[in-house]
């Protein structure tokens, strides 16, 4: 199976993971896909996450992670999956008000986001308790703790 993960960064801030890590995060992800497939992940500063979030969320502020799964005719064309917004400012932020490292929290919104372009989601409960489980399976493979312990 191959994974291209194409990495844009579009802020100014720096204080996040490199592109290696980016890359084993979302390849770890894929782990669970069986297909070739293409992604790219964007970094943006919170201007853009703004205007992202307002403009398909129609949510005020910026969020944490945006997938925009990229479907032709409800197939995955050519191996390209979509695109993942990251906001580098809030994912900051949060890692501090959760009290979790940058690099775990990085790698949480990272997997998160990957999981959303093949498919899984957070609608229905039972859902969201099949993502949980399997985000917090894939972060203990990295040796990460579970994001969700409370």
């Amino acid at each position: 199976m191959k994974i291209k993960v194409d990495i844009q960064r579009a802020t100014d801030t720096h204080d996040f993971p490199d592109n290696r890590q980016i890359r084993k995060w979302a390849r770890t992800a894929m782990s669970v896909y069986d297909k070739d497939a293409e992604l790219t992940i964007r970094i943006v500063d919170e201007e853009e996450g703004t205007e992202l979030n307002r403009k398909w969320r129609k949510k005020k502020g910026p969020t944490n992670v945006l997938s925009f799964p990229y479907e032709d005719n409800n197939t995955i064309a050519g191996g390209l999956l979509g695109d993942i917004i990251l906001c580098a400012p809030v994912i900051r932020r949060e890692a501090l008000e959760q009290k979790k490292t940058l690099a775990s929290h990085w790698a949480h919104m990272v997997i998160h986001g990957t999981l959303h372009l093949i498919g899984y989601d957070h609608i229905k409960p039972e859902d969201t308790g099949r993502m949980e489980r399997l985000e917090i399976r894939l972060l203990e493979s990295l040796g990460f703790a579970n994001p969700y312990y409370r």
